[in-house]
C-alpha cells in the first residue's frame, strides 16, 4: 500500500521535483450514490457524470483524527475517532449530505506487510486515507524540519548559535518536500478534481499545494495556518522562503487566525515576490499570474456540543465537588499549557510569585493550578523549559507555602477531559501567558465551562438563573486575544503587569465579571468550530467560482511552479498570424510603448539597441506604415535616442508632445496649456521625498512623477497612498489628474493620455482618405491599457468603411484589455523583425501623413 513516491527522496528538492511519475490509483473511489465512475488513470475528469457524486471535502493534515492501539490478544490494530480533534469537529460546519475524506499520517508506525489491510479498514470505517511515511523520512520531516526549524522560526526564534535552535539543514528540507509529495500523491488517488474541495491544514504541508496544483490547474484548494506567521524580518532568514510562499500562493484561499498573521504574510509576498494586494469587496486578494489568491482572517472556535457533553458527565460533577472541597476557601487560578518554551509557563509562575510578594495577605487564599500537557516535540529546549518550571514552582512553594498550603500545584500527567473541565468550572480566573501562540483555545473552553449546562447545574444544585462569571488574563501574543475584548491583556514578559492583572482579576466586582463573561460567551457560542468551517468553505467556493471561465496553464519548474489564469480570448500573438495579416493590408498603423516593450523595464541601459533602431527604420520606410513610439518619457530623450529614425512618429509624456517625423515640429496638447499646478505639486513631492529614503522625483515638462521603487516596500506604499490623498486634496480645483501606478505617483494635465494619441492618429488617417486596415498596438503597463481601449472604440466608428485587423498586445501574461500577449521585450523585437522582413521599404517623402492636435480636434 506504500506509495511509489517514497523512492528517490533526495531528487525531489529542485529541478525535476514535480516531474516524478504519478502514483497509481490503488484506493477505490468513494461514492454514496450509484453511478458510473470513469477510469481515471490519467486523473482526468469524470466525463460529465459529476452529478452522481455527493458534495465532498478532502481534509488534509499531518495527523489523522484517530486513536490507534494494538490489541495484543488478536494481534491487530484497533482504531477509534479522536472526538477532540478539530479536523473531526469541523464536519459540523458542512451539510449532512457532505462526505468528508481525511488524508494524513497515523500516530503509530504500521509494518509494511500490514499497511494495505490497515488502509482499507480506515477507508471503509472512518473515511481516512493514511500516508505511510517511512520511519526515517517521518523523523526528518516532522521532528526535524517541522519542529526544529519551522516551528521555532514561526514563533520568532532564530538559531543565532548552536545552543539556540538548529541551523537550516537541506537534508531535512528535502525530507519535508518528499513528505509533502507523498501527501499529494494520496490525494491524487482519491480526488474527483472537478467537484471535490481540498482543505489543507497547518505548516507541515506548505508546499503540498504546488504538487496538487501542478496536476490539477483548476482544483479547489484552501489552506489554513494554525500557527503564527512571523514578520518579514524573521521569515526572510529562511533559505527556502520563496518556495514556501509560492507553495501557499498555489491555493485559492489562505486562512489565518488574526490580521497580524495575514499582514505578515502579505508583507513577505510584497518584499520577496513583489506582489501587491488589495481589498476586493471586503475580501483581501493577491493577484498572482492572473489568479486571485484570497486571504481569510477568522479565528477557529470550539465545539460547543463536545464541551457541554463532557460537562454533563457524572464523573465531571463528582470531580468538581472534589476540587471545590480541596480548595475550599481559596481562589483558583488555572493554567493549561503544553510543555514547550513558547507557552510562558515559567513567566506565569514568576508573576504569581510577584503577586504573593506584593500582597502577603493573599498567601493561603490563592492557588495556581498549572496543568502541563505532554510536549509535542523533543529536544533540549523542552527539557530546559520543564526543568525551569519545576525549579520555579518548588522555590515559590518553599518560600510562600506552608504544611497545608501550596500556592503552585503542577499537574504533569495525562489529564482526562472530564478532569480538565472540572478545573475550568472551579477556576475563578484563567491565565494564558504564552509568548507566542497561533490560537490557543483554552480561554474559549474556560468560558463555555464557566457557563455550565442545565444538567450540570442540577447535579451540582446550582440555580439555573444564577449569574455566571469568568475572568481571563491573556497574553497579547496569542491568536485568540483580539476576539476577547473583555479579557485583561498583558505582555507576558512584564512580570509586574501580569501580577497586577491577576490581582485585578480576582478582586474585581462580581457584576463586572458577569458582564465580561456574558460578552465573551456570546462571541464564543456564536463563533464555534462549525461557524469557522462553514465560513471558510463558503469563501473557498467564492474564490473558485471563476475557475472554468478562464484559460489556465502551468509555468515554472520545481517548487517555482504556478498557474497562469487568463480570459479565454487571451492568447500569445503568433508571428506567422500577424505577418499574414500584415502582408495583405496596405494602410497600417503601428503604436509601440517604449519602456518594458522595446527595451527591458529593468535594464540599466535605457537607450534603444541598434537592432531596435534598424527594425524601426525598415518599418517606417514602408509607405504603407504609420509608426509611432508612444511613451511617458520626455521629448528630449526620445528625440535624441530615435534621431536615426527619420520617419518615426513620437508621442512624448503620454502624448502631451507630438510629432509625426523627425523633420516636423513638436506640437503641444492644447488641453494642458495651464501648468501652474506644478508649482503646487513639486514642494509636496519634495516633502515626501525627504521623508522617504529611496524615493525620487522625475520632473518632466508636463508632468511630475514620484518614484518609490527603491524605498522600503511597505513604507513606500504607505507614503504613496498618503501622497495620493494629499495631492488630490490640494489639486481639487486644478486642471491636473493624480494617478498611482506601479511604484509611482504621477501628476499630469487633464485630458492627456496614450489613448488620445492613438485616437488622433487613426482619425487623421481616416480624414486624409487612408482609413487603416491594420492596427497594431504593443505596451506593457497601465497607461497602455488606454491605447488598447481607445483603438477598440475608434475602429467601431461609422466613418471607417470596414473594420481593420486589430492586434492589441500586452507584454507579459497578465490580465489586460488586449487580446494578445508576448512574453517579453525579446519577443517584441522578434515580432517587429518578422514584420520588417515582410515590408517593402521605399524612400518616402516627409509629408506622408502629418498628425497634429489641431487636425483632429
Amino acid at each position: 500500500m506504500a506509495s511509489r513516491s517514497c523512492a528517490n527522496f533526495l531528487d525531489l528538492a529542485y529541478g525535476d521535483l514535480l516531474d516524478v511519475p504519478h502514483t497509481p490509483r490503488m484506493l477505490p473511489r468513494v461514492m454514496t450514490t450509484p453511478g458510473i465512475i470513469s477510469d481515471l488513470d490519467g486523473y482526468g475528469s469524470n466525463d460529465g457524470n459529476s452529478d452522481v457524486f455527493c458534495e465532498r471535502k478532502i481534509v488534509v493534515a499531518n495527523m489523522l483524527p484517530l486513536h490507534a492501539k494494538r490489541d495484543t490478544e488478536i494481534n491487530k490494530w484497533c482504531f477509534s475517532l479522536d472526538e477532540d480533534s478539530i479536523l473531526l469537529q469541523l464536519k459540523d460546519g458542512f451539510s449532512p449530505e457532505t462526505e468528508v475524506l481525511y488524508v494524513g499520517s497515523l500516530k503509530v508506525e504500521i509494518d509494511a506487510n500490514e499497511q494495505e489491510e490497515v488502509a482499507q479498514k480506515l477507508l471503509e470505517d472512518f473515511n481516512c486515507v493514511p500516508t505511510f511515511l517511512p520511519h526515517d523520512l517521518q523523523k526528518k520531516f516532522y521532528l526535524g524540519f517541522c519542529k526544529q526549524q519551522l516551528w521555532p522560526l514561526f514563533h520568532y526564534m532564530l538559531p543565532m548559535c548552536p545552543d539556540h535552535g538548529d541551523r537550516f539543514d537541506r537534508l531535512l528540507w528535502q525530507a519535508y518536500v518528499s513528505a509533502n509529495k507523498i501527501f499529494a500523491d494520496k490525494v491524487m488517488e482519491i480526488i474527483n478534481p472537478e467537484d471535490d474541495s481540498v482543505w489543507v491544514h497547518d505548516y507541515h504541508l506548505m508546499v503540498f499545494p504546488t504538487f496538487l496544483r501542478k496536476r490539477y490547474n483548476r482544483v479547489k484548494l484552501g489552506f489554513f495556518l494554525h500557527s503564527p506567521f512571523p514578520s518579514s524580518e524573521i521569515y526572510r532568514t529562511l533559505p527556502v522562503r520563496d518556495e514556501i510562499l509560492r507553495g501557499l500562493l498555489n491555493c485559492d484561499l489562505i486562512g489565518f487566525h488574526t490580521f497580524d498573521y495575514a499582514r505578515h504574510f502579505l508583507s513577505c509576498c510584497s518584499r520577496m515576490l513583489g506582489l501587491d494586494y488589495e481589498s476586493k469587496r471586503g475580501h483581501i486578494g493577491l493577484d498572482y499570474f492572473g489568479r486571485t489568491v484570497y486571504i481569510k482572517i477568522l479565528p477557529v472556535g470550539v465545539h460547543m456540543g463536545r464541551l457541554e457533553s463532557v460537562l454533563n458527565l457524572p464523573s465531571t460533577s463528582a470531580k468538581i465537588g472534589e476540587i471545590q472541597e480541596q480548595f475550599k476557601g481559596k481562589k483558583v487560578i488555572l493554567g493549561i499549557d503544553d510543555m514547550d518554551i513558547f507557552k510562558g509557563i515559567s513567566l506565569k509562575l514568576l508573576a504569581v510569585e510577584q503577586l504573593l510578594q506584593q500582597r502577603p495577605e493573599l498567601q493561603g487564599k490563592i492557588v495556581l493550578v498549572q496543568i502541563v500537557n505532554p510536549a509535542r516535540g523533543l529536544g533540549k529546549d523542552v527539557q530546559e523549559a520543564k526543568r525551569e518550571t519545576y525549579l520555579t514552582a518548588k522555590r515559590i512553594n518553599e518560600v510562600y507555602g506552608s504544611p497545608n498550603y501550596e500556592p503552585v500545584i503542577l499537574i504533569d500527567r495525562p489529564v482526562p477531559r472530564f478532569e480538565k473541565s472540572a478545573y475550568y468550572v472551579v477556576a475563578e480566573c484563567c491565565i494564558v501567558s504564552a509568548v507566542r501562540d497561533g490560537m490557543n483555545l483554552v480561554p474559549y473552553k474556560y468560558i463555555v465551562c464557566r457557563q455550565g449546562t442545565p444538567y450540570m447545574d442540577e447535579a451540582m444544585g446550582i440555580k439555573s438563573d444564577s449569574p455566571r462569571t469568568s475572568m481571563l488574563v491573556v497574553s497579547e501574543f496569542i491568536g485568540c486575544s483580539p476576539s476577547l475584548s473583555g479579557a485583561i491583556r498583558v505582555n507576558p514578559w512584564d512580570i509586574d503587569a501580569v501580577a497586577d492583572a491577576l490581582e485585578s482579576a480576582i478582586t474585581l466586582r462580581d457584576t463586572e465579571k458577569q458582564l465580561r463573561h456574558e460578552k465573551h460567551y456570546r462571541y464564543v457560542s456564536s463563533h464555534d468550530v462549525a461557524y469557522w468551517a462553514r465560513s471558510f468553505m463558503q469563501d473557498l467556493d467564492r474564490a473558485c467560482r471563476d475557475h472554468y471561465s478562464k484559460r489556465c496553464w502551468g509555468i515554472g519548474l520545481g517548487l517555482g511552479f504556478r498557474v497562469v489564469s487568463l480570459s479565454p480570448g487571451f492568447k500569445k500573438l503568433s508571428i506567422d498570424h500577424i505577418v499574414s495579416a500584415y502582408k495583405r493590408t496596405n494602410r497600417r498603423a503601428i503604436f509601440l510603448d517604449y519602456d518594458g516593450t522595446v527595451v527591458p523595464q529593468t535594464s540599466i541601459i535605457i537607450t534603444p539597441s541598434p537592432e531596435v533602431i534598424s527594425v524601426l527604420n525598415v518599418l517606417c520606410n514602408d509607405p504603407k506604415n504609420t509608426v509611432f513610439i508612444v511613451s511617458g518619457r520626455g521629448r528630449c530623450s526620445l528625440s535624441e535616442w530615435f534621431a536615426p529614425c527619420e520617419m518615426l512618429g513620437i508621442a512624448a509624456e503620454h502624448g502631451y508632445f507630438l510629432r509625426s517625423n523627425r523633420s516636423s515640429e513638436w506640437e503641444t496638447s492644447p488641453v494642458g496649456a495651464d501648468l501652474d499646478w506644478k508649482n503646487i505639486v513639486e514642494p509636496v513631492m519634495r516633502l515626501y521625498t525627504e521623508a522617504t529614503d529611496g524615493s525620487n522625483i522625475d520632473i518632466k515638462e508636463s508632468a511630475l512623477v514620484w518614484h518609490h521603487q527603491d524605498a522600503d516596500p511597505d513604507f513606500g506604499s504607505c507614503q504613496a497612498k498618503e501622497l495620493l490623498d494629499h495631492l488630490e486634496s490640494v489639486l481639487s480645483n486644478e486642471p491636473a489628474v493624480v494617478n498611482r501606478g506601479q511604484h509611482i505617483v504621477e501628476v499630469k494635465p487633464q485630458g492627456v493620455s496614450k489613448g488620445l494619441v492613438a485616437e488622433k492618429v487613426l482619425l487623421r488617417m481616416v480624414n486624409v482618405g487612408a482609413p487603416p486596415d491594420f492596427v497594431m498596438c504593443i505596451g506593457d503597463d497601465r497607461s497602455d491599457e488606454d491605447m488598447f481601449e481607445s483603438i477598440l472604440s475608434t475602429i467601431s466608428s461609422p466613418s471607417l468603411p470596414a473594420a481593420p485587423e486589430i492586434f492589441a498586445c500586452t507584454v507579459g501574461r497578465k490580465p489586460s484589455k488586449a487580446k494578445y500577449y508576448l512574453e517579453d521585450t525579446a519577443d517584441v523585437v522578434k515580432l517587429l523583425q518578422g514584420l520588417a522582413t515582410a515590408s517593402s521599404p521605399k524612400p518616402r517623402h516627409i509629408a506622408h501623413i502629418q498628425v497634429s492636435f489641431e487636425s483632429v480636434v
